[in-house]
């Protein structure tokens, strides 16, 4: 059975399972999941831009994982994140700018990846803190180091 077949799942926590892969797109197109953790696993591949543009997903830790490439630049006004841990991964590239567009993200962690560049300005930014964003090969702006 596939999981996207689950239609009323809501939450998702396959966390310390040693599954490897990649991440199913299908995962952001469940219509009820609110929560998706899959921390500490060996998932492989890129972000599916999907699980990012759910608005229906609030809460989503893919962190210590071997996660590769960008973070997908698919945020809007309407994207809401209780929580978003990408930490402990392998992805690089810049912090996407439509990122601060989004209505409200509560927890953010970016930190230990090989991210770089500025990191956005905007309302979502500005409660975070250094350790969301450190052990990055070269992010700057606030709350780091300016550019």
């Amino acid at each position: 059975m596939s999981i996207s077949k689950l239609y009323r799942l809501a939450d998702l926590d396959l966390s310390r399972n040693q599954i490897s892969g990649s991440i199913p797109e299908q995962l952001g197109k469940m219509p009820v999941l609110s929560t998706i953790n899959l921390d500490c696993n060996s998932l492989s591949g890129q972000i599916p831009a999907s699980l990012l543009s759910c608005s229906g997903v609030g809460i989503l830790n893919l962190s210590r994982n071997g996660i590769k490439g960008n973070i997908p630049d698919v945020f809007g006004t309407n994207t809401y994140f209780m929580a978003l841990d990408l930490s402990y991964n392998n992805l690089k590239g810049s912090i996407p700018g439509s990122l601060s567009s989004a209505k409200y993200i509560g927890h953010l962690d970016l930190s230990h990846n090989h991210l770089c560049g500025a990191i956005p300005i905007g309302s979502p930014f500005d409660h975070l803190e250094a350790s969301s964003f450190s052990n990055n090969d070269c992010l700057c702006g606030n709350p780091l180091r300016t550019c």
